[in-house]
């Protein structure tokens, strides 16, 4: 039996967690329909996603069909949590991307789409809430063609929409009309179909059945079909075109195991549960294992493990299904499968065993902007507050936490409902009343040349350190992240003094010249040196940041600031005081256009100026403007560049450095 991971994503609202609900419940997973309104759905079983009736966490939620195993993943829909979505995408085999009807294509779903389609990951669009008022399923397909993909295939056609009686009727590829309006979509990606049209042999409807299946495996085209998550009209065509169009991956030949980290979870008594999608080989109970990781600013470690038990995500099985679940060695974890370990308690998310696919794709969707100093209510909470954050960045490798030399402590953003939400977790299972600041921007720094430095090892006595380094710093493309590279023999010196250098300069770049953290760069460790027996990978540790800031000072560093991507739909009438008021917060337009009675408006602005212009509209438009956002791009500050104070000794100042080694202090930055 084959496993099919299929993830269903969409902008907040649109109805995502009920079509989940409902595919489980027609299938036979689940005896009763939960609700998002009342709190009882399958997948959001958290406490606070009952109340706030939003997905915070992912969630894995098995079915049966036929004679496949299918798991639906879950994701949030509010921007404040992409970075679930983000890794969710690593471990699918395909994805159902839902719209609302009503509401149609929001920048949330733009995004999506966006990274969706760059992944080449299968993807069918589901129109929901065709049985709301206002729906209007024929021109958002037209919408979905030029905002979201030009290959969105229709397979069903909606009559009576925006009334109870909705209903959702599947087109049939044996029908001459639909067969057209498929083929010559399929077309415009097919060159050998194109000929065929052209030379007027059509292609049947059976060859058309195979054509469109192998268009959406490869993510060319983007089957669309609507319905309603609450009544269940056009889910079993949903679900049948999930069967038809969405093969599994295969797994590799290799008989390695291969497989990801994409959640985890604390059991009831507060030990880890880590979910890891397995691509390839199977992976038993009480067997240890290697994982390796990837740091938040981009160095590489590892750690190993001895797997307790391993509970397999299928319909009827585990603890959410009623059953205990299989005992250590009952059941392996097998290649397509999802699996809970336990008993890794160094496990986090993005963790991976083997090389499994889509290991080394950069980040989809932007990192965090914002930043928030935080404290304890009660003083003497401040070391249960520590431990608490970093309790959470183990489940959220992107709620980054930085201590500064002063002890004041921030954490990393994207907004006021994740803020909100830590603060909800932190007294609710921690039992800590925390304090936020109010949230800053969070600029960062990129070279703007080439530097280098060197500092050698004397002849007669340590430079203050008993090692040599030399480093060269020059500039990425955005985007890029931060590389560091070797271009020295490994055996020049111990590995662990190689390992020490590494994991120096991504610590030290994340306080740059100007105390941001320093991106889009390489890093090349050119010269090496030791003394043995007295030097030791404390000297490495030490000496780096010193060589490389020396460097970063040689190259220049520019700072950029986050922005915001705003689409803008307002009256005629008021574009002129709109576009004044995008001047006002520094905003650039990118793109402009008339709609109907409406003109629409995409711009940059600077995130720390967007929320007086958003502010400001129903003002300038009398109410009627709409305003819609997403976090891309950046821009390089103008004028004397923006500092923050550092929250570690500074490389470039000799006696604070040497002070600041003396107190012994990890200088590690974001944990």
């Amino acid at each position: 039996m084959s496993t099919l991971n299929i993830g269903v994503l969409a902008h907040v609202d649109a109805g995502k967690t009920s079509l989940t609900e409902r595919l489980l419940f027609d299938n036979g997973a689940i005896a009763r329909l939960g609700s998002v309104d009342t709190g009882d759905t399958r997948t959001d079983a958290g406490e606070l996603e009952r109340e706030r009736g939003i997905t915070i966490r992912t969630a894995v939620a098995p079915f049966a069909l036929g004679d496949r195993r299918i798991n639906l993943v879950d994701t949030p829909g509010h921007p404040d949590f992409i970075a679930e979505v983000e890794r969710a995408l690593s471990v699918l085999d395909a994805a159902v991307l839902v719209l609302s009807a009503v509401e149609g294509v929001q920048a949330q779903t733009r995004v999506l789409m966006r990274s969706l389609r760059r992944m080449g990951l299968p993807t069918l669009l589901f129109v929901n809430k065709i049985d709301r008022a206002g729906a209007r399923p024929a021109a958002l397909l037209a919408d979905i063609r030029a905002r979201l993909t030009p290959a969105a295939v229709p397979l069903t056609t909606v009559l009576d929409a925006g009334s109870r009686r909705a209903v959702a009727l599947a087109r049939s590829l044996a029908e001459p009309a639909v067969a057209a309006e498929v083929a010559e979509a399929l077309a415009e990606r097919d060159e050998t179909l194109l000929a065929r049209l052209v030379e007027d042999r059509p292609p049947s409807g059976g060859e058309l059945g195979a054509l469109l299946a192998a268009h959406t495996s490869a993510g060319l085209a983007h089957p669309v079909l609507a319905g309603s998550a609450l009544t269940g009209e056009g889910v079993p065509a949903l679900t049948r075109a999930l069967a038809a169009l969405s093969p599994p991956r295969k797994p590799r030949e290799a008989s390695a195991p291969a497989g990801t980290v994409f959640a985890v979870e604390r059991g009831a008594d507060g030990a880890k549960v880590a979910y890891l999608r397995l691509f390839d080989g199977e992976l038993r109970a009480r067997r240890r294992v290697t994982f390796r990781r990837r740091e938040p600013g981009g160095a590489e470690g590892e750690f190993g493990g001895r797997i307790g038990r391993i509970e397999v995500v299928a319909p009827g099985v585990g603890p959410d299904a009623g059953g205990p679940g299989p005992g250590p060695g009952e059941r392996p974890l097998r290649a397509g499968e999802i699996g809970r370990l336990h008993g890794l308690p160094g496990v986090r998310i993005g963790d991976r065993i083997g090389s499994p696919p889509r290991a080394a794709e950069p980040a989809h969707f932007a990192p965090p902007s914002l930043e928030t100093v935080v404290a304890p209510a009660r003083p003497e909470q401040k070391v249960a507050l520590h431990a608490a954050l970093t309790a959470l960045a183990d489940e959220d490798p992107l709620i980054r936490t930085r201590t500064a030399f002063d002890g004041t402590l921030s954490v990393l953003l994207y907004g006021a409902v994740q803020r909100e939400v830590i603060g909800e977790r932190l007294r609710r299972d921690f039992g800590v009343d925390a304090v936020f600041a109010p949230v800053t921007p969070v600029y960062f720094e990129r070279p703007a040349g080439v530097g280098e430095s060197l500092s050698e090892l004397r002849k007669r006595g340590p430079n203050e350190f008993w090692a040599t380094v030399g480093l060269r710093v020059e500039p990425l493309p955005p985007g890029s992240g931060v590389r560091f590279e070797r271009n020295v023999e490994w055996g020049a010196m111990p590995r662990a003094f190689h390992q020490a250098v590494a994991e120096a300069v991504f610590h030290s770049l994340r306080q740059g010249l100007y105390n941001w953290e320093v991106t889009d760069c390489r890093v090349t460790l050119f010269r090496v040196g030791h003394h043995a027996p007295n030097s030791v990978a404390a000297d490495f540790r030490g000496l780096t940041p010193v060589v490389l800031m020396r460097a970063l000072r040689a190259a220049g560093t520019h700072v950029f600031e986050p922005c915001l991507t705003l689409e803008i739909e307002i009256p005629p009438d008021t574009l002129g005081a709109v576009t004044a008021q995008l001047a006002t917060v520094e905003g650039r337009v990118l793109t402009s256009a008339e709609r109907g009675d409406a003109w629409l408006l995409t711009a940059e602005v600077p995130s720390r100026l967007a929320p007086e212009l958003l502010a400001a509209l129903p003002e300038l438009t009398r109410g009627e403007g709409i305003a819609l956002s997403r976090p891309e791009g950046d821009r390089r500050m103008r004028g004397t560049p923006p500092s923050r104070p550092r929250h570690t000794g500074n490389p470039l100042d000799a006696h604070e450095y040497k002070r600041y080694l003396t107190l012994g202090t990890s200088g590690t930055g974001y944990a």
